[in-house]
C-alpha cells in the first residue's frame, strides 16, 4: 500500500473496529489507488478517499416477527446506503445468519465499485437480515418479510435507494417484499425492487444474470489470451442462483463443469454436471447437493469436500466469502487452472488472490467478474420506467456488452497505469475514478 494512503486505512480501522471484511475490501481497493492520486491531486484535496470509506447514511433497525408455532422471534435489519454519487442507492438484501453491520459494510463498499464499472447511473448499497430463511415456511418467511418492509419502507424509492436479492433472497422473498411496500405507500412503484417477477415488472434474465455474466467475463479474460471455455473442465463452488447459472452458461459456451457445492458438502461428476437435475434438487425440491449424487451413478459427494481439491483449468468461486484460500489457491495452480473469475463478492482471500497473480493465471474478481447482475437490475430498473418489456434475447446481448465493455475498462485501465494484465487494480482504479470524478464535480455533500 501506498505511504500516502496507510493513514487513510488505519483512520478506517480505528473508526469501524472489528469489521474484518470490510476492513478487507478497503485495504484491497486502496492499495491500488496510489498512482490516481499521484495523477489526480484533487481528489486528496476533496478528501474523497475519507468520503468514499464513509456511508452516506447507515439505517440498523429491529425485525420482529411470529413463526408458525405463534413464537414471536426478533432478528435485526440492515441498510447501508453507501454512495449516491452515480444515481440512486443499489445494491441487495442478504437474510443468513453471518449478517452483521461489517458484513454490510464490505458488500456495500464492493458495490460502489462494481456499480460505477457497469456504466450504469446507479450508486452502491447493501443490506440484509441475519434471519435464517432455511427450514422456514413459506407463511414465516412472508411474515419476516412483511415485518422487514414494514421498517425500511421509509428509506427508499426507484429514485432514493433500489434493493434487489442476494443470499437467501430470490424471487419469491422480492415478492413478499414488494407486495409489503405497495401495500404500505399505496403506489405500485415496479422500479422500487429489481429482481421481480416476470409477470409484476421483472426483466428477463435477472435471475441467470450473475452467472451468465460470470462466465462472460471469464469467456473474455481467455479472449485476450488467444483462448476461450470452449473445451475446457470448470469446477464452480456453490449450487445458488448464481452458481446455477454460471454452470449453464459455461455449458452454452463450450465448457463442462464437473464439480459444484453448498455449505454440507461438494459433488463431482466428472462427465459433467446435469444442469436440469441440479435445478429440479435445488430449485424445486429445495434440497441439497448430497440429493444430486443420490440420482447420478458416475457422480461423488464428499461430506465436508473441497471444490478447489478437483482438477479443473477454470474455477468460478460462486458461494460466499473468503471460500478460496492461499492454500486453495495452490492447489489450483498445481492442477493447472488458467483462469479464476469471481461469482461471490470476494471471495478469495488476499494471499489467495496473491497466489494467482505469482502464477500468472488469469483474475477477474467480483466487482468486476460478478457485476452482471447488478448491470441487468439496472436494465430493469430501465424497463419498468419506460413501461416496457424486453424479449431474453436482447436483454442477453445487452448483459453480454456489459460484460465484454466492462472487461475492457478494467483490462485498458491495467495497463494504463503499468499493470498489464493486473484485473484487480484496473477494476479499483477504473471504479474508483468514475465515482471520485462524480463526488468532485456535486461539490461537497
Amino acid at each position: 500500500m501506498d505511504e500516502k494512503v496507510e493513514p487513510f486505512f488505519d483512520e478506517v480501522i480505528r473508526r469501524n473496529p472489528g469489521e474484518v471484511e470490510f476492513h478487507q475490501a478497503v485495504r484491497e481497493v486502496l492499495t491500488s489507488i496510489g498512482p490516481v492520486l499521484a495523477k489526480h491531486p484533487e481528489f486528496a484535496e476533496h478528501k474523497i478517499i475519507e468520503r468514499i470509506c464513509e456511508p452516506e447514511r447507515q439505517v440498523i433497525f429491529r425485525v420482529p416477527w411470529q413463526d408458525d408455532a405463534g413464537e414471536v422471534q426478533i432478528d435485526r435489519g440492515f441498510r447501508v446506503e453507501f454512495n449516491s454519487a452515480l444515481g440512486p442507492y443499489k445494491g441487495g438484501l442478504r437474510f443468513h445468519p453471518s449478517v452483521n453491520l461489517g458484513i454490510v459494510k464490505f458488500l456495500g463498499f464492493e458495490q460502489i465499485f462494481k456499480n460505477a464499472l457497469t456504466g450504469m447511473p446507479i450508486g452502491g448499497a447493501k443490506g440484509g437480515s441475519n434471519f435464517n430463511p432455511r427450514g422456514r415456511s413459506d407463511d414465516e418467511i412472508m411474515r419476516f418479510c412483511q415485518s422487514f418492509m414494514t421498517e425500511l419502507y421509509r428509506h427508499l424509492g426507484e429514485y432514493t435507494d433500489v434493493p434487489a436479492g442476494d443470499i437467501g433472497v430470490g424471487q419469491r422473498e422480492i415478492g413478499f417484499l414488494f407486495g409489503q411496500y405497495k401495500r404500505i405507500t399505496n403506489r405500485y412503484e415496479s422500479g422500487v425492487l429489481t429482481g421481480k417477477g416476470i409477470q409484476w415488472g421483472g426483466a428477463l434474465v435477472r435471475t441467470e444474470a450473475t452467472g451468465y455474466g460470470t462466465a462472460f467475463f471469464a469467456q473474455e479474460m481467455l479472449k485476450v489470451r488467444g483462448d476461450s471455455l470452449d473445451g475446457k473442465t470448470v469446477v464452480v463452488s456453490g449450487s445458488g442462483n448464481v452458481a446455477v447459472y454460471a454452470i449453464q452458461k459455461v455449458h452454452q459456451l463450450g465448457g463442462t463443469v464437473v464439480a459444484c457445492s453448498d455449505s454440507d458438502g461438494v459433488v463431482h461428476d466428472p462427465k459433467g454436471i446435469d444442469l436440469e437435475l441440479l435445478r429440479e434438487i435445488k430449485e424445486v425440491r429445495r434440497g441439497r447437493v448430497r440429493h444430486y449424487a443420490e440420482q447420478r451413478p458416475d457422480a461423488t459427494y464428499v461430506a465436508g469436500g473441497n471444490p478447489w481439491d478437483i482438477p479443473c483449468d477454470v474455477a468460478l468461486p460462486c458461494a460466499t466469502q473468503n471460500e478460496l484460500t492461499g492454500k486453495d489457491a495452490a492447489t489450483l495452480v498445481r492442477n493447472g487452472c488458467i483462469a479464476v473469475a469471481e461469482g461471490a463478492n470476494m471471495p478469495t482471500t488476499p494471499e489467495g488472490m496473491r497466489t494467482f497473480a505469482e502464477a500468472d493465471v488469469a483474475f477477474g474478481p467480483g466487482k468486476a467478474a460478478n457485476a452482471g447482475g447488478v448491470a441487468t437490475s439496472a436494465l430493469e430498473m430501465q424497463q419498468n420506467a419506460s413501461r416496457d418489456a424486453w424479449s431474453f434475447g436482447r436483454t442477453e446481448q445487452r448483459l453480454a456488452e456489459i460484460m465484454a465493455d466492462i472487461h475492457e475498462l478494467c483490462f485498458a485501465t491495467a495497463e494504463e497505469y503499468g499493470m498489464p494484465g493486473n484485473y484487480v487494480a484496473g477494476s479499483n482504479i477504473a471504479g474508483f475514478q468514475r465515482v471520485a470524478q462524480a463526488m468532485v464535480s456535486l461539490g461537497l455533500i
